[in-house]
């Protein structure tokens, strides 16, 4: 008789490598006499931060769970393997962020993500997936996800972003913002819509700190370009999103993208 030449299934084995190999990495780090970082130094024990983690994977969820319970505000409060079995969970245990998983069986990460937002709309999403999809990405932030990262995100982005979301703020992975700018590269001023009038309110000067967001600068990259402090940047990207009424650098990215035409070529609304 013959044997069976039947081969195994060919399975993506690297996320898996990535947790396990950053989860040790980590437990190394806690032998080595490392100063704390500013996180743990400053950290509030009584204001733990509760993450719900839903990916269909349980090696995935395992490793997660192993890496971000190092970090002495986060609390993983449960697991689910698709998104019903996820909202059954937020209705028990209460999470401040789910980090969810896009591609899953029964109910994905954008339908859970907009179930979410529906009933539960104080509680944050972060995605944390491999896929990084144009229509993904413009599906789940549409549904009110707060951030996007792939799952090759180190894991202390990972919690500073957790961080991040929970208090708020949007968070992206460098190659989503540039998938997101690229959609407004080839606008033209007769094809872009007409600018609010708060963009003229900008000075020269902020103008060319709002070009450098869109560009994907840093403070320290805008202060150095510009031959100013990082203290003065801040203070002119505050004032740009006071002015635009925008909620944080993602947004003021979007924004200046959109209307890249009139700074480039520094038409205001009323010329």
């Amino acid at each position: 008789m013959g044997e069976d030449q039947t081969t195994a299934p060919q399975i993506d084995t690297s996320p898996y490598i990535y947790v396990w190999g950053s989860l040790q990495r980590q437990l190394l780090a806690d032998w080595l006499p490392l100063p704390p970082t500013p996180f743990s130094s400053m950290t509030n024990m009584t204001n733990m931060i509760k993450v719900l983690l839903v990916d269909d994977q349980s090696l995935i969820r395992q490793g997660l769970k192993a890496l971000l319970e190092l970090e002495q505000d986060i609390e993983i409060v449960g697991e689910a393997e698709n998104g019903e079995i996820a909202i059954k969970l937020i209705e028990e245990s209460c999470p401040d962020v789910v980090l969810m998983d896009i591609r899953m069986p029964v109910m994905d990460g954008v339908a859970t993500t907009r179930e979410i937002q529906k009933r539960f709309n104080t509680i944050k999403v972060l995605v944390l997936t491999t896929f990084d999809d144009d229509e993904y990405v413009k599906a789940a932030l549409q549904n009110g996800a707060m951030g996007y990262l792939l799952k090759d995100t180190p894991s202390e982005e990972l919690a500073f972003a957790i961080r991040a979301v929970h208090k708020g703020y949007t968070q992206l992975g460098p190659g989503i913002v540039k998938k997101l700018l690229a959609q407004f590269s080839n606008v033209t001023p007769t094809q872009s819509p007409p600018p609010p009038q708060s963009l003229g309110e900008l000075t020269p000067r902020e103008k060319e700190v709002l070009r450098l967001i869109a560009s994907g600068a840093s403070n320290r990259e805008i202060a150095h370009k510009l031959y100013i402090s990082e203290g003065t940047v801040k203070n002119h990207v505050t004032n740009i999103l006071n002015r635009l009424n925008l909620r944080d650098r993602t947004q003021a990215a979007i924004f200046a993208n959109s209307f890249l035409p009139y700074l480039d070529y520094d038409i205001t609304p009323n010329s």
